[in-house]
């Protein structure tokens, strides 16, 4: 076949539809900066046109940069123009960049290029000008704002497409894409007739039909989304994202009845935040915008409908799989950064705040506090991030028999999981109102293990209002023989704290807290730090995050010195692993085989200094090995408190911790003795 015959075979209708696709897809892009170059926030920053660049594909770059820089110079002026279309060229230059040497779709590039477009440009501008600190606090802001606009275009852009459906693409995903919608609609704002904007009255359109053949639940989410995003394009705006919010709830009340009602309903809210925010002509243009969005949905036609009800009910029986737990995951973690970025940016406040010398000492301390307490949750979102990641398989099958056997009990939970994680360890939750009984009989939890096929400990019940929730956790190959024994230098208050829990994850974790001083206040804030830090680490956050929030409590409780060491040791009852977490805390010994080794390590207790951390060290446990843990009142006795522990003379733990305490009472310096606590914990087979 010769070439001739090969051109007659091609299909030129193809070839003509393919045409007009990339000349749509790319006017699309034009289009679509063209318009974001006019979304101004409060402010008048309008940085979204460059984060639109960044995340533009193959030469769609082109086309989104032509669009955006038409845009500045058409709609901004002065200085503002240029800077936004030096921009621009930025933002191309980067998307080229990325475009040729990234083969991987990161988010993290795009986003870097939008921020040193927007920063870059506005530090030039500004210097030009002589402006005040201020301004360049503005102008990392903007860059910021950049860079989350890009963020969000990544992951609408890129998501899949044909999972498109409300019960199949990831809500992270989802919720991307609902918020780029929004900020492009947002821009069209900018087009009224006397204040009124078609593009409310759209906006309105669509949240009233979401509620109607959607879901409440998804009518809010639009809702929340277009209301932030057209709230904040004017200081006149901000009211409106209340008002959808509130209003496309109390529409939801109504979406059983009719479509009439529904939007009856939200026309009547949106009058009342109207009358209520005093914006005059705004707030009447928005209801009339309300009364156009209700009139489009009471008549839509019948074709229309069908269509609409046939979107939101595809995907309906697809079957859960892992994107709820990836879904999670997602989302803490970037919540984890977020809040990290909001950290920094307070310290970087505070520290401005400081060279400008408007701020007191103790202020300036109790700022760098509350920073410390972003990055505590930042750390705290992580931990649940890293736990959500840890179960690898929700086990559908096995809920729904443990569902079954328990309404043959005629108990009904509100919700049964089954968590597998990466070390095939199971552990099944069901939680359930505070007045259901039976959940934690021996009957249930040997039903349980019927189902499962695995050996469960005994189960654990937190309670938490008016609900409950039940922990099984398979059972471990160990288990700890632990003890402890105190002495109360002054009377019945004791400055030390001794906790001993069991996580409901397979670790038992021993905590000794000695509050600074005795007495009263020693017993204070003894029992703090091991009182909080126990909770937090029985909620599931890890150690270090958890430190951060008691160092933090401790440093504000009162305007004098209040301190606390922390001595904690964490086994693993799976296999053996023992974790040692010391804050300011004296030495502590691990027995094996009466070979004695010191775990002595450096580090500053809580509650004296911000950013403290733990100084840790790992060994294993074997079957018969011993963990001594003791307070700065026993282990300055020094060497022969060492030749006394090494003698075991195979007692209880009980009975061992009484002995090293009586040891310690015999041969320490009786004028000034401290308070004084031991735990002695021994590994033993289950």
């Amino acid at each position: 076949m010769d070439v001739k015959e090969k051109i007659k075979k091609i299909d030129m209708g193809s070839l003509k539809n393919a045409r007009f696709n990339l000349i749509l897809k790319r006017g699309a892009w034009f289009l679509a900066s063209l318009v974001l170059s006019v979304s101004t926030v409060i402010g008048g920053s309008c940085p979204f046109a460059v984060s639109l660049i960044c995340v533009s594909s193959k030469k769609n770059f082109l086309f989104s940069t032509v669009g955006a820089g038409l845009g500045y110079m058409l709609f901004c002026g002065g200085n503002d123009a240029i800077r936004y279309f030096s921009a621009t060229i930025i933002a191309c230059l980067g998307a080229l960049a990325i475009n040729i040497f990234n083969t991987k779709k990161e988010a993290y590039l795009p986003m870097l290029v939008a921020f040193l477009s927007v920063f870059t440009t506005g530090i030039v501008m500004n210097l030009k000008a002589g402006a005040v600190i201020g301004q360049y606090a503005l102008v990392f802001g903007e860059a910021v704002l950049a860079m989350g606009g890009s963020y969000f275009f990544f992951k609408g852009v890129n998501c899949n497409m044909k999972r498109l459906k409300f019960k199949a693409l990831p809500v992270a995903d989802l919720t991307c894409l609902l918020i780029s919608f929004s900020t492009l609609l947002s821009s069209l704002c900018v087009i009224n007739i006397k204040g009124f904007a078609p593009a409310r009255m759209l906006a309105a359109a669509l949240m009233l039909i979401a509620i109607r053949f959607g879901s409440k639940k998804w009518g809010l989410i639009i809702s929340i989304c277009l209301g932030f995003a057209i709230g904040i394009s004017g200081e006149n705006s901000l009211f409106l994202l209340g008002a959808y919010a509130f209003s496309a709830l109390a529409a939801g009340l109504f979406t059983s009845i009719s479509s009439l009602s529904v939007g009856v309903c939200f026309v009547f809210s949106m009058a009342f935040f109207a009358v209520a925010s005093g914006e005059g002509a705004l707030a009447l243009c928005s209801v009339l915008e309300s009364f156009g969005g209700a009139l489009i949905l009471v008549l839509l036609p019948e074709s229309a409908r069908y269509k609409i009800n046939e979107f939101f009910e595809s995907g309906a029986d697809i079957a859960p799989d892992g994107s709820l737990r990836q879904s999670l995951v997602v989302r803490l973690r970037f919540a984890s950064s977020a809040l990290s970025q909001v950290s920094e940016s307070v310290r970087d406040v505070r520290e401005k705040i400081n060279e400008m010398g408007r701020i007191e000492p103790m202020e300036s301390e109790l700022r760098m506090v509350a920073a410390d307490q972003f990055f505590s949750i930042s750390d705290m979102l992580a931990d649940l991030a890293f736990e959500f990641d840890e179960a690898e398989l929700f086990d559908y099958k096995a809920a729904g028999k443990i569902r079954r056997m328990l309404g043959e009990y005629d108990i009904y939970p509100e919700n049964i999981s089954v968590i597998v994680d990466k070390f095939s360890r199971t552990r099944v939750e069901i939680s359930a109102s505070a007045k259901t009984r039976g959940l934690d009989s021996p009957r249930i939890k040997s039903e349980i293990e019927k189902i499962c096929g695995r050996y469960f400990e005994k189960s654990r019940t937190n309670y938490s209002g008016k609900s409950q929730m039940v922990s099984i956790i398979e059972r471990a190959n160990y288990k700890m023989d632990f003890g402890f024994a105190q002495y109360c230098a002054e009377g019945k208050l004791c400055g030390d704290t001794v906790k001993m829990i069991n996580d409901g994850r397979g670790h038992m974790i021993f905590i000794i807290s000695d509050g600074m001083g005795k007495g009263g206040r020693a017993a204070l804030d003894g029992a703090m730090g091991a009182g909080l830090l126990s909770k937090l680490l029985s909620a599931g956050f890890g150690f270090d995050s958890s430190l951060k929030v008691v160092n933090s409590a401790l440093l504000v409780k009162s305007s004098e010195e209040s301190l606390a060491t922390l001595d904690c040791a964490c086994v693993d009852l799976f296999n053996g692993k023992c974790e040692f977490y010391k804050a300011g805390a004296p030495k502590s010994y691990v027995l094996k085989n009466n070979s004695l080794s010191k775990c002595e390590l450096s580090s500053m207790p809580a509650g004296i200094l911000r950013g403290i951390e733990f100084a840790k060290r790992t060994t294993v446990l074997n079957v018969g090995d011993e963990i001594i843990m003791m307070s700065d009142g026993i282990t300055d006795l020094g060497g022969i408190l060492d030749e006394f522990i090494k003698v075991n003379d195979k007692v209880t733990s009980n009975e061992r911790a009484q002995a090293i305490l009586d040891f310690a009472m015999e041969h320490g310096d009786s004028r000034h003795r401290d308070d004084m606590s031991v735990i002695v914990a021994r590994l033993i087979k289950d």
